[in-house]
């Protein structure tokens, strides 16, 4: 990553190299933190921030399940979205807001700390989600079990739920594979280390449903709305591996990974071991959607 640009703190844009915190923030001792993460494409009209609304709407949301008094509204903080991305330049970039509670009293309660925010981005070149557009990524079924809504609030986009995620992507890295899909307590498919899930059977799409322990994502919202315009039946449903491992095709969506194709899975070929039709189509259609070639959806894009 270049050490360049500004980032938004609190009001403020700094210079990249003068965004720092104190060693004390309660955050980094306590994980009391969520996030978000957004793309800015380079629409037809010009560079354009994807469903930015819903994504600020539910790092709110994130905020209120832990308690968190956020210091801004909603519609402030899209305005500082905006005005990062334009302060540095950027016609494509990934976009981190984050809000955490920081330095003040030490211990596990952080009633009396200030919540900070801060907005980053930077150029985005695919990175570690390449495996998956061209040619399908191979996942393997984590032995780490996703954690459930008993224990953690897994409808919050916050940092605590991704010590869990790290390991199981960790640990299919070590094996030599490109991701890992996670299942839940009861052994049911919840979702990948940083993606949702999906599965197409006989020209229909499913996915897990939220229930099932995964991220209410917001690309998996709109590939379910897009798959629908383009005529496709979908249906949540809950999903065991053998469902993954007996589909035709298999795809895992995110704000990174965007719409991402799965050729193996635990060493088992799914489908023909290539990127399949709907999974092709649906990539094509997001990306239509994304930079403002598909009119369908335009009210997902804010200019820049």
């Amino acid at each position: 990553m270049r050490q360049t640009g500004k980032i938004w703190m609190d009001g403020r844009l700094v210079p990249f190299r003068d965004a720092r915190v104190h060693v004390l923030t309660h955050a980094l001792h306590y994980s009391t933190s969520v996030f978000e993460g957004l793309r800015c494409y380079r629409a037809r009209g010009g560079p354009a921030v994807f469903r930015m609304r819903e994504h600020v709407a539910r790092l709110f949301r994130s905020a209120a399940l832990y308690s968190m008094r956020m210091r801004y509204t909603e519609p402030r903080i899209g305005r500082a979205i905006l005005d990062t991305v334009r302060a540095n330049r950027l016609q494509e970039c990934y976009i981190r807001p984050l809000a955490y509670c920081g330095f003040g009293e030490m211990g596990l309660t952080p009633t009396k700390n200030r919540v900070d925010v801060s907005i980053s981005c930077w150029k985005w070149g695919g990175g570690e989600y390449s495996a998956g557009r061209s040619s399908g990524a191979k996942c393997r079924v984590s032995s780490w079990r996703k954690i459930g809504p008993g224990s953690q609030p897994m409808q919050a986009k916050a940092a605590s739920n991704y010590g869990n995620a790290a390991l199981a992507r960790m640990e299919a890295l070590r094996d030599g594979y490109d991701e890992a899909i996670m299942l839940n307590e009861m052994g049911m498919v919840a979702e990948g280390s940083a993606e949702n899930v999906f599965a197409v059977r006989d020209g229909a799409i499913y996915t897990p449903p939220l229930s099932a322990g995964g991220l209410d994502g917001i690309t998996r919202d709109s590939v379910m709305e897009i798959a629908l315009a383009d005529g496709y039946d979908v249906a949540e449903m809950q999903m065991s591996r053998d469902d993954l491992y007996s589909a035709d095709e298999v795809f895992m969506t995110g704000t990174a990974a965007e719409v991402r194709s799965v050729a193996e899975i635990d060493g088992i070929k799914i489908g023909d071991g290539k990127v399949g039709p709907a999974t092709k189509g649906l990539q094509k259609s997001f990306a239509d959607v994304a930079r403002g070639r598909d009119e369908r959806f335009s009210e997902w894009l804010t200019p820049v």
